[in-house]
């Protein structure tokens, strides 16, 4: 589990750099605008908001993956639970895409 940890730190890091949006309505204006490289949903997300945003996801071709609690993002970024958040800079994006494609995997 020592990728979660990575994961998890590497949300904070991205956070401090105001390169992360949270919450389902800004992370779809985020993708639909096209500021969105990657697009993370907590496991215990409702089947709606996860529906919604694989669908917005898919259809603007932005990355998506399912990783962590709602209080494990929460805590990662330093806020209270948090079911939805996107990375809008292609270089944490790219390692945290990365980090969570060998996480699941394994």
């Amino acid at each position: 589990m020592k990728n979660s940890k990575q994961i998890l730190q590497l949300l904070g890091m991205a956070t401090r750099a105001r390169m992360i949006v949270t919450g389902e309505e800004l992370t779809i204006r985020e993708v639909r605008n096209g500021n969105a490289h990657l697009v993370v949903v907590a496991e215990d997300a409702s089947a709606n908001t996860l529906k919604k945003i694989n669908d917005k996801c898919t259809f603007f071709n932005v990355e998506k993956h399912v990783f962590g609690s709602r209080d494990d993002l929460g805590h990662a970024i330093g806020k209270e639970s948090r079911v939805v958040l996107a990375v809008t800079d292609a270089g944490f994006s790219g390692k945290l895409s990365e980090l969570l494609n060998e996480y699941n995997r394994g």
